[in-house]
């Protein structure tokens, strides 16, 4: 639940400064949803967006609602959402032209029919019963030409209030810096880190021989539903997502044309951070199955990621938070006096108090902890 009132203005001063940094894109979103949190009561949260190529794609905290994805793309399912809500994560545009401000499940905002009609619709028996979902808010994040970008939704589970028109009213004011925020920019590859790579064993054709423990645990993080989906969970065998199979088919070609063709590669984003998968020949992992190909997938996320995770986790007032922010990003004090609207001398009053707070002397100190503290891998 959120805090004080203290605690709601701290975390919505953070989420302003936060559509100001240096990077932007659906990584952040796990930062935001910890800044909501203190602002806005809700079970988990979750973000759907334009992934590589157009598809959906999205960031689920809660693993019982990843879990029916594939589900939602039934036909019945999708006709019975049509049904009993006015509008389809899949028509994003739309809502983009049409939609201002969050929109609560209940009658004449997300909700057409009576609430006895969705809870004996098969959209409700196949997405919101097995998620223990029992009401949700609705924000459509658009640039300012009315771009959709995606849309941020906070779920209750069951048994939960409604959300009421007074956190609607919280979270209204937010629309555009959690836009912004959320907004996909360029990526640096020099400003990002590997985090962890793994490996997966298949047969040309596509199907799972063998995954390592890493890969296991980075493979959701890349494809969501699309890898849960696909019957390539831990201890089972299964054909992989639709991406893979290009890769496998690209890989086919390669050794059909000149013996030193490139290796075919793949690269894509999503709020996991980036990918790159890359496939090889290798000699049979089991006698009858031919030959097999090794995949290597590789996550980077970006350092401002990381350095977002830590600092969430120091629990600072707003103003410090934005100075260990650039502070640790090696902007000069001037630069970051500019970047605040402040005067100089008022950085360094700050810039005491904050390491005086963390318990170092410099801004090596600083650098020491911020990099140093752990920082676990979003759920996908």
């Amino acid at each position: 639940m959120p805090s004080s009132s203290r605690a709601r203005q701290q975390a919505i001063a953070r989420l302003h400064q936060m559509a100001c940094l240096d990077f932007t894109g659906p990584q952040r979103i796990a930062p935001v949803l910890r800044e909501l949190r203190h602002i806005i009561a809700f079970d988990s949260g979750g973000y759907y967006y334009p992934g590589e190529g157009g598809a959906l794609d999205a960031y689920l905290e809660s693993p019982a609602l990843q879990a029916v994805m594939p589900d939602y793309f039934d036909p019945r399912v999708l006709r019975s959402e049509g049904q009993v809500l006015c509008r389809s994560l899949l028509s994003l545009p739309a809502m983009a032209r049409h939609q201002r401000g969050p929109l609560a499940l209940a009658q004449g905002q997300l909700l057409t029919v009576p609430r006895a009609v969705l809870q004996r619709s098969d959209y409700h028996e196949a997405i919101m019963r097995p998620a223990q979902i029992s009401t949700w808010i609705a924000l459509v994040l658009c640039t300012p030409q009315r771009r959709g970008l995606g849309v941020l939704s906070l779920y209750r589970h069951a048994g939960a209030p409604q959300f009421t028109q007074q956190e609607l009213a919280t979270l209204a004011p937010l629309e555009a810096c959690l836009a912004r925020a959320l907004q996909p920019g360029e990526l640096d590859a020099d400003d990002s880190e590997v985090q962890a790579s793994g490996l997966l064993i298949a047969t040309p054709q596509g199907r799972l021989l063998w995954t390592s423990a890493e890969a296991e645990r980075l493979m959701p993080l890349a494809f969501g539903w699309r890898w849960r989906g696909a019957g390539a969970q831990a201890g089972r065998t299964g054909q992989l997502p639709h991406a893979l199979q290009l890769l496998l088919q690209r890989l086919q070609w390669a050794w059909q044309g000149q013996a030193d063709a490139p290796l075919p590669q793949m690269e894509w984003r999503n709020a996991g951070g980036t990918f790159s998968l890359r496939a090889t020949r290798m000699t049979a992992a089991v006698a009858d199955e031919g030959n097999a190909v090794a995949l290597h997938i590789t996550q980077r996320m970006a350092r401002g990621t990381r350095l977002l995770a830590a600092l969430q986790g120091w629990g600072l007032p707003p103003r410090q938070h934005a100075l260990a922010y650039w502070m640790a990003r090696g902007s000069p004090e001037p630069q970051i006096a500019a970047r605040l609207g402040v005067s100089l001398p008022t950085i360094v009053h700050h810039r005491r108090a904050l390491y005086e707070r963390l318990g170092v002397q410099d801004r090596q100190g600083l650098l020491a902890r911020a990099w140093a503290s752990p920082h676990p891998l979003p759920a996908g």
